[in-house]
């Protein structure tokens, strides 16, 4: 999270809005700000999406390379993420400042993605116990305007949906085992991730709670609750954070509003990629490092 220093005078006046369902930008407390969604932005990937959310920009890329299967899941494939923090995106990445918050991000995305129910990664699975499809999602955050989690989990979600796997071929001849890639563009395959969680982050403010929190917003939280969500209300990954305490009604209440709102997000991002594919190359396209 980053910081921003506040008054006395802004913070009560932020929080008396929220407690009334009237926030400083005119939202109300479960809507999140104007969102533009892009994919397949880098050309050097398997699958590629930008995300802007207000003024939090965040890149994807998605890396299909062959490699072994973790030995507790042998027939399966494997997720990986890696997060960086660009120091233009704010002074305080400088250096090693933004390590932390890479880790907090990367651990999240990886609990929200640990469920046999999210992703079929048996369809990852080459050849099982030796080989299989490893995604490596790298995410870069290239501006800080608030709720950073909730914008890379929508990237993540976008820029999977947009990854080409080639088609391989496996052949044995006498115990010798051969594995073939396909160089057509168009032999693939695809995930399907509509499944996939989004983590909608909520902040306590007050007596009240937000979603999708502005970075004027989250200096006045104390405490907030983090879910990875699915389009079914599942919920995959629950984490709260910050120094504020929430009783258990509290914890209820913040949790259905969750479930509530991922549902809606998860709905209307599937519409959106959906949309975007039908276009193919007839869609716009404002990309970069193409």
């Amino acid at each position: 999270m980053v910081d921003v220093l506040l008054s006395d005078a802004e913070k009560t006046f932020i929080i008396h809005g929220i407690q009334d369902n009237l926030r400083d930008d005119g939202r109300g407390c479960e809507d999140y700000r104007h969102m533009e969604i892009e994919t397949d932005v880098v050309s050097s990937t398997s699958g590629s999406a930008k995300v802007r959310l207000a003024n939090t920009e965040i890149l994807v890329g998605v890396k299909a390379e062959l490699g072994e299967p973790s030995s507790g899941k042998p027939d399966k494939g494997r997720l990986e993420f890696f997060v960086d923090c660009s120091a233009n995106a704010t002074p305080e990445f400088e250096g090693r400042g933004g390590e932390d918050l890479a880790l907090e991000i990367s651990n999240m995305l990886t609990r929200a993605y640990d469920c046999p129910k999210c992703l079929d990664l048996g369809k990852l699975c080459v050849i099982k116990g030796q080989q299989c499809w490893v995604l490596y999602v790298d995410i870069l955050l290239l501006e800080c305007g608030g709720n950073l989690f909730d914008a890379a989990s929508v990237a993540v979600k976008a820029a999977l949906y947009n990854t080409c796997i080639p088609t391989v071929t496996v052949s044995q001849d006498e115990g010798h085992v051969d594995i073939e890639l396909s160089d057509d563009p168009f032999d693939v395959q695809h995930l399907d991730v509509t499944s996939a969680p989004c983590i909608v982050t909520l902040s306590k403010i007050g007596h009240s709670h937000v979603v999708d929190a502005s970075q004027k917003e989250e200096a006045c939280c104390l405490a907030r609750l983090m879910m990875g969500v699915t389009e079914k209300g599942t919920v995959t990954a629950l984490k709260k954070e910050g120094s504020g305490s929430l009783d258990p009604s509290s914890v209820e209440e913040m949790m259905e509003t969750g479930k509530r709102v991922g549902q809606a997000l998860n709905k209307s991002l599937m519409e959106v990629l959906c949309l975007e594919e039908q276009k193919g190359k007839k869609k716009e396209k404002t990309g970069f490092l193409r």
